[in-house]
């Protein structure tokens, strides 16, 4: 079982005794996930890009990792131990798009489309207006934003290249190849 997932973080977390900058956490995070049970298979360079949308909050640190599992678990599992992870490193959740101590998004499940073809479509098609105020009541995979975001598709393309999204039929590579140079040229490599 392939899992690809993105992580961010744009404030420092303190939920242990010492504040951790973002970059901290998401190393913090990779750690648990594998204690959670995970296989870490591939991690890509952390980045800085700026907060969605813009001016909304500091820059974060972005992510993507490629897991594996011994054990076959069901997406919406796998969700719930994303959303635990998260958790553990002080998420709260405020508000679409609200700066946070750690995000960690499910963008695939090996090539699973689910709910199904139309649910997908119709979330990757809503209007950026409805995007702040309406949310799935199911998960919907691939991430349905995945083929517009720069600060995804930069760190995954370090990771999972070759990955083909199940619905649109490009890898990786060539959906980051395809936003405005602007967009990729903002997704900065720490230092």
């Amino acid at each position: 079982m392939l899992i690809l997932v993105a992580l961010g973080a744009n404030l420092p977390s303190d939920v242990t005794s010492d504040r951790r900058s973002s970059a901290e956490t998401l190393r913090a995070a990779l750690d648990d996930l594998v204690g959670q049970g995970l296989s870490l298979v591939a991690e890509s360079r952390f980045y800085r890009t700026p907060c969605f949308p813009k001016g909304a909050g500091p820059d974060y640190v972005n992510a993507a990792a490629v897991f594996g599992m011994g054990q076959s678990r069901s997406p919406e599992d796998i969700l719930a131990l994303l959303h635990h992870v998260e958790a553990q490193h002080g998420r709260t959740r405020q508000g679409r798009w609200a700066s946070r101590t750690l995000d960690i998004d499910l963008l695939a499940v090996d090539d699973i489309v689910a709910p199904d073809a139309q649910t997908h479509q119709f979330w990757r098609d809503l209007p950026l207006s409805e995007q702040l105020t309406r949310t799935p009541d199911q998960l919907i995979l691939p991430h349905p934003r995945l083929s517009e975001r720069a600060f995804v598709l930069v760190p995954l393309a370090d990771v999972a290249p070759d990955w083909r999204h199940p619905i649109l039929g490009k890898t990786v590579v060539e959906l980051r190849d395809a936003l405005p140079q602007a967009d990729l040229d903002a997704v900065q490599p720490l230092a």
